[in-house]
């Protein structure tokens, strides 16, 4: 029998019956909130010692980017795997996992490693880090019904911009300071990521939506799709039965407009994590001269735009679909919008210099941020146990960007004739002459891929008409 006590609100079944989240799904989403901020700081960092890791270790500009690149190695191939065993087992002890992974592989360069540690360290930690977004956002979803996921996911993936936002001052302080170096910025990553690994082993839970939670979530059998009236389901939101959905194959999936449009943005969306997290402070270092410092605090400055564009999509998403927009307009074609406006900033960035070209810079990068829109999105047109590998998928294959860019930026730059000069010295201005020529050649080609991507999105990032495509030949059950 239902007591008073156990419909009040900070109970778990009132969650699940009223549709308000109780204050356990806001803990466990804060805790994936900086899970997030951990992971991309852990990306960050190898930008933020780029310059005197180079010098110290002997690297090129082609050198050194590549050890950018090599995180994304494994990453596409553990995200992938990791996801479809993700809809057999409880993600959190997944997350657990990943997390402790990320904390271990940051004491080996701590402990005195050199170029080939780096290189190793930065594989195996791409591969531990490969999930972290799709399992993250899958972990989200358990805890918030359809039509509330879109709040809490943007806030999970604004952690990822708030990593480096957070951590970039810390670190560019660590990395002045004589006292510690270079090398105690991955010290102090490690060490918080053990603590997050506590907290999480002790807080974290599956949610009631969650496809390894012991009892499904109550769903009204009006929410079904009335099979009858095609007119009447072309317009309504996949946001209305989307926890109803049955199981599709997955090539079918993989195979439609809709994920090839996710897919070739979130690449788009990779490329400029992998120019941040590598070249941009060794951009604002030797082309617009600031001082360590002032890099650390003018590198978080794409994040911020990236966690406020992404907080700001995420109500839009949550008040449309609330009225009762479609899916595909209340998040798939603001997500091409903003990736639209992100490509032409980066398109007229080569023709300005100075602050102007660092704001630009800002907004492209910045914009490009709200990668987690598109596993979101696509994650309303499969039921729960096919989520985890769907998103993971997409995000595998996409993260081929962020594979590309730092390798790509490099090797521009030692097309150009940049070489770095010997450690404890600026780069001569003929120098950084070069080196802003070989990544404008840079910042034209993604300039026009996400224009290009962006309005791609707009048109066919639908996951309504795809979920009625795909559900054609099954029959719902209330």
């Amino acid at each position: 029998m239902t007591t008073q006590a156990d419909l009040a609100d900070h109970t778990l079944r009132a969650a699940i019956r009223n549709g308000r989240m109780n204050r356990r799904a806001w803990t466990v989403t804060g805790l994936l909130v900086v899970f997030q901020i951990i992971n991309f700081a852990d990306k960050a960092v190898l930008g933020l010692v780029a310059d005197p890791a180079m010098k110290e270790l002997g690297l090129s500009g082609g050198q050194f980017g590549f050890i950018g690149s090599a995180f994304f190695i494994l990453f596409a191939v553990s995200g992938i795997a990791v996801g479809f065993i993700a809809g057999k087992v409880p993600t959190r002890w997944i997350l657990l996992f990943m997390g402790v992974s990320w904390a271990v592989l940051q004491f080996p360069m701590l402990f005195g490693g050199g170029a080939a540690i780096l290189l190793v360290t930065r594989v195996l930690l791409g591969a531990a880090e490969g999930p972290a977004t799709p399992i993250s956002l899958q972990h989200t979803h358990a805890w918030f019904s359809p039509k509330e996921r879109g709040l809490p996911s943007s806030i999970v993936a604004a952690g990822s911009t708030l990593g480096p936002i957070l951590a970039a001052p810390g670190l560019a302080w660590i990395i002045a300071n004589p006292a510690l170096g270079w090398r105690w910025a991955f010290g102090a990553l490690g060490i918080i990521g053990l603590l997050w690994g506590l907290a999480w082993f002790v807080f974290g839970k599956e949610g009631p939506y969650s496809h390894a939670a012991k009892s499904d979530a109550p769903v009204a059998e009006n929410d079904a799709p009335d099979p009858s009236s095609a007119d009447k389901e072309a317009s309504r939101s996949v946001a209305d039965y989307a926890d109803l959905l049955q199981v599709v194959p997955i090539r079918r999936v993989l195979g439609s407009w809709m994920f090839v449009a996710a897919l070739l943005a979130g690449a788009g969306c990779f490329w400029a994590q992998g120019f941040l997290s590598t070249w941009s402070p060794k951009y604002l270092g030797s082309v617009i001269e600031l001082s360590p410092e002032m890099i650390g605090l003018v590198s978080t400055f794409p994040w911020i735009v990236g966690a406020i564009a992404l907080l700001v999509l995420g109500f839009a998403s949550r008040i449309l679909m609330k009225r009762g927009v479609t899916v595909r307009w209340a998040m798939g074609a603001l997500f091409g919008a903003t990736l639209l406006i992100s490509g032409v900033s980066f398109s007229i960035l080569p023709f300005t210099d100075g602050y102007a070209a660092v704001s630009l810079m800002t907004v492209g990068a910045g914009l490009a941020m709200i990668y987690p829109l598109a596993p979101t999105a696509i994650a309303f047109c499969v039921c729960s146990k096919q989520r985890p590998a769907v998103m993971a998928t997409l995000t595998g294959i996409a993260s081929v960007g962020g594979v590309i860019a730092p390798a790509m930026v490099g090797m521009l730059m030692d097309r150009a004739g940049y070489v770095s000069g010997p450690q404890g010295t600026r780069d001569s201005p003929h120098m950084a002459h070069l080196l802003a020529t070989g990544m404008n050649s840079s910042f034209t080609l993604i300039g026009i891929y996400l224009i290009v991507v962006g309005i791609f999105c707009v048109i066919m990032l639908n996951p309504d008409r795809t979920a009625r495509v795909l559900q054609a030949k099954f029959s719902f059950t209330g």
